[in-house]
């Protein structure tokens, strides 16, 4: 069973970089075909993919949030990590990681979830 839990900072002040990393149980993040997604959710709104890093390290990301964003892996602990710089209350969002094979038409497993609020 594969487990992934979000983890990082509940409050971050505007201008701010947002960090936050997805500690991945039961599979490894560089198993063939797979790939390790940011997606958030703000208050009232749908899910909005942010971006994501292959088994094979490379990254992908949302052309709305291209310039903010950074995805990172460190295959040693198994975790991929979002970095969102130049926050602002609109970043306020619950941010999720989840993973989908590359032929797979829905993401297969969630973290739980974790809440991000921007102010000051």
């Amino acid at each position: 069973q594969v487990q992934l839990q979000e983890s990082g900072p509940g409050l971050v002040k505007p201008s701010q970089t947002l960090s936050l990393t997805c500690t991945v149980s039961g599979g490894s993040i560089t198993t063939n075909y797979y790939y390790w997604n940011w997606i958030r959710q703000p208050p009232g709104k749908g899910l909005e993919w942010m971006g994501a890093i292959a088994y094979s390290g490379s990254t992908y990301y949302s052309p709305s949030l291209k310039s903010r964003t950074s995805i990172s892996r460190d295959t040693s602990k198994n975790q991929f990590t979002l970095q969102l710089n130049s926050v602002t209350p609109e970043d306020t969002a619950v941010y999720y990681c989840a993973r989908v094979h590359r032929y797979a038409d829905e993401y297969d497993y969630w973290g739980q979830g974790t809440q991000v609020t921007v102010s000051s």
